[in-house]
């Protein structure tokens, strides 16, 4: 996650926020991956287009524990172009908080999937070396654990995320 988070930083986590209102893009959660995702080893649980991010993840989940960002949520269609989501056919360019690309072949996924209901497609924001659900796939609500709301080590980066 890093600009926004760096390696080893710790944050505060709403546990109770998804029981009353649902994930939106931009949030920044913390969530159990698809097995195979933890490990270095990214598997997707659907064929895919070599241009094309996962749509499916692997049915079983990791018990290790991930922080990313929602960039697209239940239904919408996405697509990625220098590392921006293409979410129903606009570009989220206005991305501030992210690090470029590059030429990462995960970079430019250029045909759309469809994000199934009660699932949610998460991204990095240092774009050019996450493992995220580009490679795995969607990540379905009910592995989702909070939102990231806070940061309180080290203490000179303790703020609101």
């Amino acid at each position: 996650m890093e600009p926004t988070l760096d390696v080893g930083q710790r944050v505060l986590v709403n546990r109770f926020l998804y029981h009353f209102t649902d994930p939106s893009p931009g949030d920044i959660v913390v969530f159990h991956p698809p097995k195979g995702a933890d490990n270095g080893t990214p598997q997707c649980g659907a064929p895919h287009g070599q241009r094309q991010a996962c749509a499916r993840p692997t049915g079983s989940e990791s018990d290790q524990n991930f922080i990313k960002r929602i960039v697209a949520g239940p239904g919408d269609t996405l697509s990625v172009r220098e590392g921006h989501p293409v979410v129903n056919g606009v570009e989220k360019s206005e991305e501030s908080y992210i690090r470029p690309c590059g030429a990462a072949t995960a970079c430019n996924l250029p045909k759309p999937i469809k994000i199934p209901p009660g699932y949610y497609f998460m991204m990095g924001d240092n774009r050019g070396e996450s493992d995220d659900s580009r490679f795995w796939g969607p990540v379905p609500r009910g592995w989702i654990i909070g939102k990231a709301f806070a940061t309180y080590w080290p203490p000179d980066r303790i703020g609101i995320l």
